[in-house]
């Protein structure tokens, strides 16, 4: 056996064993969806959209094809890089209604499963099962510091993609030789993040409904306290962390609505001046678009944008230096 450091491929020499490939790329998943921009190449006349699921517990996407009449539940194919891989209808997707509108797809549906196929899909969970008991297995036997998160199985048998996590470097070449001799297929250990492994084992969020990052999200946006601030949010840790104990991605969904609304507004703990009055600014409800103000004998008062909208901002030092006109 050799190692080529640079690309963490390990391959047998002078064997008939099928290699063994081992990627440490984090926050990445086995089936990337062609680009969505593409205009659905290979298909022409009426185009049918749909909901799909590689597995059943797994994340919905969009599938574009030529077959019109698609039930729920019947068990597709679909073109991949790697071949036809199986799917389940889950709905049916609307068109863009949009007349200059062309609705996005991120994968073809060929055609339907035959009967054979059906049942192989059917067994190809078994499978993945099978193999996440064996790794595990080998896992406690090597003493390797991972966790195993899922096992992805192509429907052609050629690789199986193990998932994993693990907080430093983990040294699993002789885990790979174990499982290329098990599988007798091409090996692949993937590590990912937290993130990716809420998303892949799934679950339901503080809202309620499923998470966000299993159900539709197809990439993680940066988040950070910042947004729960400018959505005057409480910081209390278990009020604006997910699942995953990281900030709510849900924090980014607003985010730049509440900076456009707050622009222009008086920010709070200034002073303005509205008809001779001055008020000191308490705080912004953008939403509303009013302030929540205090006068100089303490009162509080909510004013509307009508009635701010023409304030005179003041200095501590020079007060009346400049005028907002109201106009964002």
């Amino acid at each position: 056996m050799t190692m080529d450091s640079k690309n963490n491929n390990t391959t047998p020499q002078g064997s008939s064993e099928p290699e063994a490939e081992v990627d440490r790329k984090k926050e990445t998943e086995k089936k990337t969806a062609p680009d969505e921009n593409d205009d659905l190449k290979g298909l022409e006349g009426d185009i049918a959209f749909y909901r799909i699921r590689f597995r059943l517990d797994g994340q919905e996407f969009t599938a574009a094809s030529q077959l019109l009449d698609l039930k729920r539940d019947e068990i597709v194919m679909l073109r991949t890089d790697h071949g036809h891989e199986p799917a389940v209808v889950i709905t049916g997707a609307p068109a863009c209604r949009e007349s200059d509108c062309r609705r996005r797809a991120g994968w073809i549906l060929v055609r339907r499963a035959n009967p054979d196929e059906a049942q192989r899909y059917t067994n190809l969970t078994l499978q993945e099962e099978n193999a996440f008991d064996v790794c595990n297995r080998l896992i406690e036997k090597h003493s390797l510091e991972m966790s195993l998160v899922r096992v992805e199985r192509f429907f052609n048998g050629s690789k199986i993609i193990f998932y994993f996590t693990a907080d430093n470097r983990v040294d699993f070449r002789e885990l790979v030789k174990d499982l290329v001799q098990e599988f007798r297929t091409r090996v692949e250990m993937r590590q990912v993040g937290v993130r990716h492994e809420t998303k892949m084992l799934g679950g339901l969020g503080t809202c309620g409904r499923e998470l966000c990052c299993s159900l539709f999200m197809k990439k993680f946006e940066s988040v950070s306290i910042k947004m729960a601030k400018e959505q005057d949010l409480p910081l209390n840790p278990s009020k604006i962390s997910g699942a995953c104990n990281r900030l709510l991605c849900c924090l980014t969904y607003e985010y730049d609505a509440y900076r456009r609304q707050r622009k222009g507004m008086p920010k709070p703990g200034g002073f303005i001046k509205i008809a001779d009055e001055v008020f000191q600014v308490r705080r912004q409800n953008p939403l509303m678009e009013s302030i929540l103000v205090t006068n100089k004998a303490g009162e509080e008062k909510e004013l509307s944008k009508t009635e701010w909208q023409n304030y005179e901002q003041l200095k501590a030092d020079k007060p009346g230096k400049r005028k907002n006109t109201g106009q964002q």
